[in-house]
């Protein structure tokens, strides 16, 4: 639902003299449009006096969503988000339970604060880390105010909050979150520039090799001398077959037919181990 946020107040029924005004000027006397909404059933009248009751307490709405400025959101969008706390504001609540300013009040910040919370960030952060980033925030500001203020260090802020070294460190790390970078993000600019994307790692088909290796050997050392002698060769010296043959003084048919039955028989034993239970040897 879209609000007009531009809505001027309303001048007519439900406001008293800027005497018997509450503590903000935006915060209008509007006791008998509410209780006027509480009597009214669903329907166009209702519907009036509702619109009528947003209108006049716009103004509050608007000024709570400035409070927000300057953090990356529009004010316009800010101003959307606390006319929409404004209504469940509105819709939620009961005359009889004090008054509106009160409830309303709470009510619209928290729907701001769960946009900042929800919408905002770039990615899911923990919100007691989005908490901890508020604080630091806030502190260094108060910190820097005032002209020639250095930049304050960990402890400075730790001690200026009340958090701990530890809790300050996670919020400042927060302050750089807010927003992500393009893997295609230029990290350099000279000539050899490279991405974010040239730093991050891959998956190193070495590791399987090493696996292999490990769940071969103890297959190898079952082997007769003779085939270990031939599956190193071919393998490992990278040898032919028929220069195996030649060494050995057997015909390469034979050393073809020792290689693909060494081999099956390794790759076998490796099978069992796996399938065994626990992953280890096969038992009788």
């Amino acid at each position: 639902m879209l609000i007009d946020t531009s809505a001027p107040r309303p001048g007519s029924s439900g406001t008293t003299p800027a005497a018997t005004r509450r503590r903000h000027d935006d915060a209008p006397d509007t006791t008998t449009l509410f209780s006027r909404l509480a009597a009214l059933e669903d329907g166009p009248e209702r519907d009036a006096v509702r619109d009528e009751l947003v209108t006049a307490w716009l103004p509050m709405a608007h000024r709570i969503a400035g409070r927000f400025r300057d953090r990356g959101e529009s004010i316009e969008d800010l101003r959307q988000v606390a006319a929409l706390g404004l209504v469940k504001a509105i819709d939620r609540f009961d005359p009889s339970r004090g008054a509106f300013e009160s409830y309303a009040v709470p009510t619209i910040t928290g729907e701001v604060k769960r946009h900042f919370r929800d919408r905002m960030w770039a990615l899911r952060v923990p919100r007691r880390i989005q908490e901890l980033r508020n604080k630091v925030r806030v502190a260094r500001r108060e910190l820097t105010q005032n002209p020639g203020s250095p930049e304050p260090s960990v402890a400075d802020i730790a001690a200026h909050t009340g958090l701990t070294e530890e809790e300050v460190s996670a919020g400042m790390e927060a302050l750089e979150s807010f927003s992500t970078l393009s893997l295609d993000a230029e990290l350099s600019t000279d000539d050899d520039g490279y991405s974010l994307a040239d730093t991050l790692g891959a998956s190193d088909s070495s590791y399987d090799v090493v696996v292999d290796r490990e769940s071969a050997k103890e297959g190898l050392r079952r082997l007769p001398e003779r085939e270990r002698a031939i599956l190193y060769m071919r393998f490992f010296e990278d040898m032919t077959q028929s220069r195996i043959a030649d060494r050995l003084g057997i015909s390469q048919m034979h050393v073809s037919r020792l290689i693909s039955r060494s081999c099956a028989r390794v790759r076998a034993d490796v099978l069992g181990q796996r399938s065994a239970p626990g992953g280890g040897r096969p038992t009788a």
